[in-house]
């Protein structure tokens, strides 16, 4: 026991400090992707800044049909486009379903569409019905980015209206939807409802506004196990800021146009310093970066090292960041020739990233996890990841003589003594979902360590 909690041990010190990013080339041959979403099945859904949904299967193939074409309602100039999807949290059963796109008048629109009812991968288009037209002042700082919170709520990230210092003063002003968070009840009302605790029902401001005080934020998320809310905020001259709360933290000021992150920008008749919310993390433009791209809080099960890490990367700086609760971030390599412009989480809890540049979806892994692979080892283990059993096969002259598996803890799950047998099979229905580490001691007492996952 001694043996295995070293190795452990031992383990994940060496590669949980590491930059162990990696990209998979998992589909390609999309235009300007801009957001990738998930319905709660195997499927992604790739949104296309021109005006495209698509359907991407989980065995790397694209329908030939769009799941949603809407390419003659939407203004594709500078930061316009097909910008958000949304699925209903009850899609399974009502086919529901929510877009952000600028209009040909340059005008952000939130609108609702249904399903086929005959077929699960073609939207109804003359389903669409317009629930929200907000008046955009310029061509960029559009935000797009739409989600449902975990109090069932629609989210909407707008940005200030655009050109450079928010000229006026609209994120700072309650008034107006721009420069905000908003949240709205899609399942009352004729179009839609407003919360009751949203922050400025029954006193001066727009009832709709969650938060105030943003610039762009192009991209957020909600963290679905802790329900924390995640906002990458695009800056202005200097720098990026990453801002992370709790869903129940309502009527927040952001500090945009006050403050570019948490450096004084423009205080002109600004409330007190006190009270702004300023973020967890800033990304200053010396380091190359530009543009943030939020991303998503890892709560896959495929690579432990990322658990409860922030997702993150720049449109102008191609390397991806891992932030912890407290503000610590590790890149990874600069992965060039692509500009990153979203990232995507599948119903597993896996990520993907998107280049805008050349079209390309990549799913993110954890190279660090790449022990023993069966080229080198002395055994074949597959399938992995696995649901009910995995197969030890030898793949040179030794054998496997014991096999022990291990939790993360440590703790010795099983062992199995074996014979002379090329082949051994071990069950795991008894298993709950998660990492586990595996060692095979062949006949000359050698041993070798795999990863194992179950599902």
């Amino acid at each position: 026991m001694k043996t295995a909690l070293f190795f452990l041990t031992l383990f994940f010190f060496n590669y949980s400090n590491s930059q162990t990013i990696g990209l998979e080339t998992f589909a390609s041959g999309f235009t300007s992707p801009v957001e990738i979403s998930n319905a709660g099945d195997s499927r992604l859904f790739v949104v296309e800044k021109g005006g495209k949904i698509k359907i991407l299967n989980s065995n790397k193939t694209t329908n030939a049909s769009p799941f949603l074409d809407i390419s003659t309602l939407v203004s594709t100039g500078s930061e316009q486009g097909l910008l958000g999807l949304a699925f209903h949290p009850n899609y399974a059963s009502n086919g529901l379903f929510f877009v952000n796109y600028t209009n040909l008048s340059g005008n952000t629109v939130i609108a609702k569409y249904t399903v086929d009812s005959g077929n699960p991968n073609i939207a109804n288009t003359s389903s669409g019905s317009i629930l929200l037209t907000i008046a955009q002042p310029f061509t960029n700082h559009n935000g797009g980015t739409l989600k449902f919170g975990p109090d069932g709520f629609l989210y909407i990230g707008m940005g200030d209206g655009g050109s450079g210092g928010d000229p006026g003063n609209r994120a700072q002003n309650s008034n107006e939807l721009l420069g905000k968070m908003l949240r709205i009840d899609v399942n009352t009302g004729s179009l839609y409802g407003i919360p009751n605790n949203n922050p400025y029902v029954g006193i001066a401001g727009a009832d709709e506004i969650w938060a105030i005080g943003l610039r762009n934020p192009w991209k957020f998320s909600f963290d679905k196990i802790k329900n924390n809310l995640w906002i990458a905020d695009v800056g202005q001259n200097n720098i990026e800021e990453i801002n992370v709360v709790s869903t129940a933290e309502a009527g927040l000021n952001y500090g945009w146009r006050c403050y570019e992150g948490n450096t004084a920008f423009n205080t002109t008749g600004c409330p007190t310093q006190a009270s702004m919310k300023f973020p967890l993390a800033v990304i200053n433009h010396s380091s190359g970066a530009c543009s943030v791209t939020g991303g998503y809080i890892y709560n896959g099960i495929s690579y432990p090292n990322f658990k409860e890490l922030y997702f993150f990367t720049d449109y102008c700086n191609p390397r991806i960041g891992m932030m912890s609760s407290t503000g610590t971030i590790i890149y990874s390599q600069t992965f060039s020739g692509n500009n990153f412009s979203t990232f995507g989480e599948d119903t597993n809890g896996e990520l993907y990233i998107a280049a805008i540049n050349n079209g390309t979806i990549f799913k993110i892994n954890d190279t660090s996890l790449g022990i023993n692979k069966p080229e080198k080892s002395q055994f074949i283990v597959y399938p992995n990841p696995t649901k009910s059993e995995i197969i030890i096969q030898k793949s040179n002259k030794n054998y496997p003589t014991e096999v022990r598996l291990f939790d993360l803890n440590g703790k010795m799950l099983l062992q199995q003594i074996t014979i002379d047998k090329p082949t051994t099979i071990i069950k795991t229905t008894h298993l709950s979902n998660g990492f586990y580490i595996l060692t095979i001691k062949n006949d000359h007492g050698q041993l070798s360590t795999h990863r194992l996952i179950i599902e």
